[in-house]
């Protein structure tokens, strides 16, 4: 069988499946890249090939099985573009989004490329962060927290995969990292306990519980890291803080009763959806 009428079955099974047309003719040209380890151009070319005995069918079927189960993508393939670079992912780490790459920007705003300047990332998950601003600011010393060892694992492997000075920290928030930092950058679980049946199967039923929600509002890391940011940052440093749709109130408030932590900004996604919060410790 040739090449386009593998993906042509594979994009008909997804469809009855559920998956959306478009989307389904994406993810069987994605899985058929990846199973048989070609880029998106080299695949275009060989569409009227045969399918390669190197592969089996049975091999790329199971695939398309998996993404059918509403397995995310990223899970399936194994990574995630972040940044411009491949992060590995699986269960245990949250699949980074395209909305965190404004966190990375808004904090290398704030890291001058001369100078020397302690970062701590924390809910590290992938690393995506820490290993993205290691790359990005290479005289930055780069440290990084999280609560699960499965999530640390994986983020030492991005590191090394990019080449990325960062000291790995396992614990709660601020707990086990010491300070003081000049800023600290989090994307945090942030999603009420309420929610959880509006969400896609794809992140509910595979990504970490852990990594996505906490507590009735979506408020309760957050609150614990605003409440110990104060000590943990120099004077003048800042806390970068991603939130969900429509906490930016009740963050702002929590900021504002916070000893020593003005609240500098809340900044919009590119939807306009105030998505990043920016703190300063005062004297």
């Amino acid at each position: 069988m040739r090449i386009h009428e593998v993906l042509r079955q594979a994009r008909q099974v997804l469809q009855a499946a559920g998956i959306p047309e478009d989307e389904a003719t994406r993810d069987a040209e994605w899985l058929a890249r990846h199973a048989l380890g070609l880029d998106r151009a080299s695949l275009l070319v060989c569409l009227r090939d045969e399918w390669p005995s190197t592969v089996t069918r049975e091999a790329f079927d199971a695939l398309v099985a998996r993404r059918t189960s509403r397995e995310p993508m990223a899970y399936i393939i194994g990574e995630q573009e972040f940044f411009g670079r491949a992060f590995e992912v699986g269960p245990g780490v949250l699949i980074p989004r395209p909305e965190t790459e404004l966190l990375v920007e808004e904090t290398l705003r704030r890291l001058d490329p001369a100078r020397t300047c302690r970062v701590l990332d924390v809910g590290t998950g992938s690393g995506c962060l820490a290993v993205t601003l290691a790359c990005e600011r290479p005289l930055a010393q780069v440290s990084a927290t999280d609560v699960s060892e499965g999530a640390l694992r994986i983020a030492v492997r991005n590191a090394a995969r990019h080449q990325a000075t960062v000291a790995w920290h396992h614990g709660t928030l601020l707990a086990d990292a010491h300070g003081p930092w000049d800023l600290i950058v989090s994307n945090p679980p942030y999603i009420a306990e309420r929610d959880r049946a509006t969400l896609m199967d794809e992140v509910v039923r595979y990504e970490p519980a852990q990594a996505l929600f906490s507590g009735p509002e979506g408020l309760d890391v957050i609150a614990g890291l605003v409440a110990s940011a104060p000590e943990a940052l120099t004077i003048g440093g800042t806390l970068l803080m991603e939130i969900g749709a429509g906490q930016d109130a009740a963050v702002a408030s929590l900021v504002h009763r916070a000893p020593s932590l003005r609240l500098e900004a809340i900044r919009p996604d590119l939807q306009g959806i105030p998505r990043m919060v920016v703190a300063t410790r005062t004297a």
